[in-house]
């Protein structure tokens, strides 16, 4: 299940970065970043900076907009900064109230890619989101995750809640079996030579959506999907320490969102959660639903800094 919710998150993004694309104000598709092999300096949280943290040597990539009390995004499988938050609005909408931290992820966008099923897991590129905030100074940020990003906020919540003043999980629930068997089925379909070659319908979509970021290493996304399929769902992956919550997380998902049926148990697990779910809207269309932006900037609101 917890395949077919993240590389569904990663279609949702990529309709709407299609949509964008199409219209004559969209954002040209970005082009990787040169970076230093190391970075060993600390930066400012200044707007419209970006740069690179290294992570157990690894660079990750971060964007920095706006002003304000501090914000750390994580996207979904196979997105990005720019498909999930900026083609999609959210940075706009965010960095008056914020200073946004945005991140790729390891093995997305203008991270590195290792080429190395180990390196990824929810408790590595959990270490990536830490490695950014220390890189920049920030001790303590409000936390929004989608999909994949919010199985890494559900780690960071029971690992690490001291570093954190609030959590909004979106896409997100627990345990179900019914796509065991997607992880594997995708990862063919992106080793496969083109996408001409995959006679998997479902995975060829996926392949295709992929395929249309010119940053993408599809190696690397198959080697992440095999690897972090295994270790669990959101209770499993935050552990014991979810019982000890103390700080206002949000659960965020759309009432038909066949990937998130089991946020109540999710919700369970996490004293004083509030699970919120969005009448007409499913996984992919939770982005463009008035009342999920509304929704988040009203929490952030409430309970951030």
């Amino acid at each position: 299940m917890v395949w077919r919710r993240v590389c569904t998150a990663f279609l949702g993004v990529a309709l709407l970065t299609a949509s964008a694309c199409s219209s004559d104000e969209a954002k040209s598709a970005p082009t990787t970043k040169a970076a230093p092999a190391v970075s060993t300096t600390t930066a400012r949280l200044v707007d419209g900076d970006s740069g690179f943290a290294t992570s157990h040597g690894l660079r990750i990539h971060y964007e920095v907009h706006g002003k304000g009390a501090p914000l750390v995004l994580v996207h979904g499988w196979g997105a990005s900064i720019w498909t999930n938050w900026d083609v999609t609005g959210w940075l706009d909408a965010l960095k008056p109230l914020r200073t946004v931290i945005a991140i790729d992820i390891r093995g997305h966008g203008d991270s590195d890619k290792p080429h190395d099923g180990k390196l990824y897991g929810y408790a590595p590129m959990s270490d990536d989101v830490i490695a950014v905030m220390d890189h920049l100074g920030v001790a303590k940020a409000d936390f929004v995750g989608y999909s994949l990003g919010a199985f890494v906020g559900a780690h960071l919540l029971g690992h690490e809640p001291d570093r954190f003043t609030s959590f909004a999980l979106i896409g997100i629930g627990d345990e179900d079996k019914a796509s065991l068997a997607l992880a594997p089925r995708i990862a063919a379909a992106l080793r496969a030579p083109a996408v001409k070659d995959v006679t998997d319908s479902e995975a060829a979509m996926y392949r295709t959506l992929v395929d249309a970021d010119p940053r993408t290493d599809r190696e690397a996304l198959a080697l992440a999907a095999l690897e972090m399929w295994p270790q669990g769902y959101p209770i499993k992956v935050g552990g014991p320490g979810l019982a000890d919550t103390k700080v206002p997380v949000l659960i965020l998902n759309g009432a038909d969102d066949p990937y998130a049926k089991t946020d109540d148990a999710f919700a369970a697990a996490i004293p004083g959660s509030r699970l919120v779910e969005i009448p007409g809207a499913d996984h992919l269309g939770i982005f463009t639903h008035p009342q999920f932006r509304k929704t988040v900037i009203d929490f952030l609101s409430r309970n951030g800094h």
